[in-house]
């Protein structure tokens, strides 16, 4: 097994049309990415960025126009890298005939499972699914969370090493989130590698070890969560409830914003402009409680780099 799961190195996609008066896309631009194992990986981006052509690109659903790509080593469109790969797509639909059992074999048997690995793997996943009483139940007659479930399950069937999942919690309730984020959990902990595309920026957020922002086909930020959202020049600082009033005089110096009674967030371009804010409010005889980083979410960094705020 390779030491990275996925490799990425110069990936790019352009598509022609043939047609002079017709312009090319650039749907992807050059990519170098490593990918670990064992890693959840968020990709973030809004519509049009490149995410699905990346996803399409990994599959060897396209070919690209020039870069290459390995999954554990194997070659991206050979059948080697697609023998250890589950893919769950967006918006997936099954014949509305099968069961979810049904499914499920057929699929099995497509990835060259035979049957009593497809029966005995299923029923494992469909319980971990909360599925189990439903795997008889034709699939016309299944919501969209549940839909989501039995792809997540038929995505999981070949008991792959590397695993795509577009969307995964789309039309899924609040507690069947949390269930899905804890099969990814342990996912992971099995040491497999997920490869999670979303636009829900909360779900990413709380399960992703790096997210990655492409934005009109280019990488644009990279990072862990708190490497992304921690702001490298703001802080928070409290002081003792009961000097509340000496605060507010001591802190407007340094252009406060979020004021409150005995807390505001300054700005200090590096450490030692923290410090000096530090200690002239100690110099004022102020007990300071605390000294925080401020954090930002994903979504708003997500929209100040999509408007152009951000790089």
């Amino acid at each position: 097994m390779s030491s990275v799961s996925i490799t990425i190195e110069g990936l790019e996609k352009i598509y022609r049309s043939g047609k002079r008066s017709e312009p090319e896309i650039h749907a992807l631009k050059p990519l170098w990415l490593d990918i670990q194992p064992g890693e959840v990986f968020g990709l973030l981006g809004p519509n049009g960025a490149g995410k699905t052509t990346l996803v399409k690109l990994l599959l060897g659903i396209v070919s690209p126009s020039s870069g290459s790509a390995q999954i554990e080593g194997r070659r991206i469109g050979t059948t080697s890298s697609k023998e250890i790969v589950g893919y769950l797509p967006e918006s997936h639909r099954y014949p509305l005939y099968l069961t979810g059992r049904g499914v499920l074999d057929y699929f099995g048997h497509l990835s060259g499972l035979d049957t009593p690995a497809i029966r005995r793997r299923g029923d494992v996943l469909l319980e971990q699914l909360n599925m189990t009483k439903w795997k008889g139940t034709k699939v016309k007659k299944y919501s969209k969370g549940m839909m989501q479930r039995l792809g997540l399950a038929q995505a999981l069937l070949n008991d792959p090493r590397v695993i795509f999942l577009d969307e995964p919690t789309d039309g899924v309730d609040p507690v069947g989130r949390k269930e899905i984020r804890d099969l990814i959990g342990g996912l992971r902990a099995e040491g497999k590698t997920i490869f999670l595309n979303s636009h829900l920026l909360s779900e990413v957020e709380l399960i992703s070890d790096r997210v990655a922002i492409l934005n009109k086909g280019e990488l644009v930020r990279i990072g862990t969560v708190k490497e992304l959202t921690e702001s490298s020049n703001h802080y928070r600082v409290e002081v003792a409830e009961e000097q509340a009033p000496a605060f507010a005089a001591a802190i407007a110096r340094f252009t406060p914003r979020d004021l409150l009674p005995n807390g505001a967030t300054i700005m200090a371009a590096d450490l030692r402009a923290l410090n000096e804010v530090i200690d002239h409010l100690r110099s004022q005889g102020l007990l300071i409680v605390s000294v925080n980083p401020v954090r930002q979410t994903l979504e708003n960094l997500f929209m100040d780099i999509v408007q152009g705020g951000a790089r």
